[in-house]
């Protein structure tokens, strides 16, 4: 006769085996439907902050100060604003002095130096900070008179004669009046020098000073290299435009009077066009005009104008982060429906 609690014993080992399959099923099912959630890339991982100009170039002058002076205190404030809101992403400065980027002479060449700086240390954003300004107007005063001495000439053939004679002509001085325009505007490279873009986006390995890096690696001369690189310029471009116009959307919200967006047509800016990435170029107000002058050396003035461009960069953040994880959003971005 065979033994029943065997029996039973082999009966509980087959059950248990059962249910500890089913538990290993329903784990490996359960781990294949919930989808896996990937740690998305920051959108902005650098940002390069351009303070204009910087001595010997001290850019645009008013009546006690200087263009350099002013975009080096509102750069290096909002770099510190950016760092504290971002504390993953590096912000690297051109420059933290008054004087041009690597202690150089030529503004020509510290800009030269600017891009490559950026484009080195791959940013994802290029901004540049700069003061405005205009032509002045002019009045003119009569402060006096004084006595001018001309000359006619009498008779005709021998007999012509040269005559010395005088007359009243006023003193006349010109006053350069102070400037009466306000505002920001924000520069994007013009699409006219998309070729120019396109250049430093497809070769990136390039010297600023028109020497090759590697001159051994052809894929950046490649067709499949410039189809990429234009594309990508394409998007730089719409990128570029998307942050100006928040920047000038949050000065307009400030009560800054809003002078746009613009493209730079008659005249190239290197910092713009010679980084491969996103840049803009912010002119904060003018310098010429006293009330913009007062403004913009005020601790209020700096504070408004670098938490503006602050807020500006971070919804152009999140809005590269939305259209990166919503195809939706990317789509009605692009016009499909």
């Amino acid at each position: 006769m065979k033994n029943p609690f065997n029996r039973n014993g082999i009966m509980l080992k087959k059950y248990l085996i059962i249910a500890f399959c089913f538990a290993i099923l329903s784990v490996l099912i359960s781990s294949w439907l919930v989808p896996v959630k990937h740690t998305q890339k920051p959108a902005l991982q650098t940002i390069i902050i351009d303070a204009g100009h910087g001595l010997p170039d001290p850019g645009a002058q008013g009546e006690y100060s200087n263009e350099s002076d002013l975009t080096l205190a509102i750069a290096l404030r909002l770099g510190k604003k950016l760092e504290a809101a971002l504390p993953d992403c590096k912000i690297i400065y051109t420059r933290t002095d008054r004087y041009l980027p690597n202690n150089m002479d030529d503004k020509d060449l510290a800009n030269r130096y600017r891009a490559k700086m950026a484009n080195e240390n791959h940013g994802d954003l290029f901004v540049a900070i700069h003061v405005n300004d205009a032509q002045h107007p002019y009045s003119k005063k009569i402060t006096g008179y004084r006595k001018e001495k001309y000359y006619t000439y009498t008779g005709k053939g021998s007999s012509k004669k040269k005559v010395a004679k005088t007359r009243t002509v006023p003193i006349v001085k010109y006053y350069k009046l102070p400037g009466i325009v306000k505002g920001t505007e924000t520069y994007i490279w013009a699409s006219d020098r998309n070729e120019a873009k396109q250049k430093f986006v497809k070769d990136n390995e390039q010297e600023m000073y028109g020497e090759k890096v590697d001159s051994t690696f052809q894929y950046f001369e490649s067709p499949e290299a410039k189809i990429l690189a234009s594309l990508r310029t394409q998007k730089y471009f719409a990128n570029s435009k998307m942050v100006a116009d928040f920047i000038q959307e949050e000065f307009e919200k400030a009560g800054r009077v809003n002078l746009g967006v613009k493209q730079r047509d008659w005249e190239g800016i290197w910092v713009l066009q010679a980084t491969a990435m996103p840049s803009i170029l912010v002119e904060t107000g003018f310098i010429c005009t006293p009330s913009e002058e007062n403004y913009l050396n005020s601790e209020i003035g700096q504070e408004e104008i670098s938490d503006c461009v602050l807020r500006a960069i971070l919804k152009y953040k999140i809005k590269l982060e939305t259209l990166s994880t919503d195809p939706q959003a990317s789509a009605d971005k692009n016009g499909n429906k």
